[in-house]
């Protein structure tokens, strides 16, 4: 983790530390994952880095969350957030169009592949609303709400 942090400041790609390094780009993404990397890994990003292998090694072995503030660990969620709707985005157009290529082959005197898109449709805007809180249900304050709700039934 310290890797993509050490990256982030520089303001690099994984793409230009792959070049710097002369590591792949692959991987680059395992370290900033947190998987172990070999020692001419290790050696290429000290060097990138201007750091001793053994700061780079320690700091690696870390647990990910240590290093980051409340403030990343947030960030991060959303984006992973963010990035499991546009998933979802794509899943839906996929396999909707699928649908309607199926319908149009099997049956296309009755368009019946608009019930799905109607229905899925629904859960992707109720996703897209959520993620991107435009209308939040269930934000922040309806958590605090039910954690003090529950929490003073077992007192």
């Amino acid at each position: 983790m310290i890797v993509r942090k050490l990256r982030i400041q520089r303001g690099w790609s994984q793409d230009q530390l792959a070049q710097f390094s002369g590591l792949s780009v692959r991987t680059i993404q395992r370290i900033e994952r947190g998987k172990t990397a070999g020692l001419e890994s290790l050696k290429s990003l000290a060097a990138v880095f201007e750091l001793n292998i053994q700061d780079l090694q320690q700091e690696t072995v870390m647990d990910t969350n240590t290093n980051l503030s409340d403030k990343e660990v947030k960030i991060i969620e959303h984006v992973k957030d963010i990035k499991d709707f546009y998933s979802h985005l794509i899943n839906y157009g996929i396999v909707v169009g699928a649908f309607f290529i199926l319908n149009l082959v099997t049956s296309p005197d009755y368009i019946w592949a608009w019930w799905i898109a109607i229905g899925w449709g629904i859960g992707v805007i109720s996703h897209a609303l959520s993620v991107f809180e435009i209308i939040n249900f269930f934000g922040a304050d309806w958590e605090k709400k039910q954690i003090e709700k529950r929490l003073n039934k077992k007192l």
